[in-house]
């Protein structure tokens, strides 16, 4: 059996052609199932990654904040008795949602509400 002439060839032509398969190959499976990223995606990430990590650390101390009030039980009835998509506003109004230095996070006053609503 003959090869067929498109593989007889051995020109700088095939060559070329081959590194270009063989670098499309290569990038679609880098992306793929190599775990590869863009710069964008990876900005994205690490942005995502530490508004979590903020989240996850001054959450506590909003809630902490907010049971240290002097009118702790009366703010916590307030609390529950509004509804509960709004909580977040009346934690940022508050301003138990407000650290020095910086504004208020409606992503931590709604993780500290989630924290609060389980306190008796």
């Amino acid at each position: 059996m003959q090869t067929p002439e498109f593989f007889r060839d051995n020109s700088a032509k095939r060559l070329i052609q081959g590194a270009v398969v063989g670098a499309v190959a290569t990038i679609i499976v880098g992306f793929s199932f190599g775990g590869w990223t863009l710069g964008s995606t990876a900005q994205k990430q690490a942005a995502t990654a530490e508004q979590a990590t903020l989240v996850r650390v001054l959450a506590p101390i909003c809630a902490d904040k907010f049971k240290r009030s002097a009118d702790a039980v009366a703010n916590l009835d307030a609390l529950n008795k509004t509804e509960s998509w709004k909580r977040d506003e009346v934690i940022v109004k508050a301003g138990w949602a407000t650290f020095p230095g910086s504004e208020p996070d409606r992503n931590v006053a709604e993780a500290c509400a989630q924290m609060l609503r389980h306190v008796k």
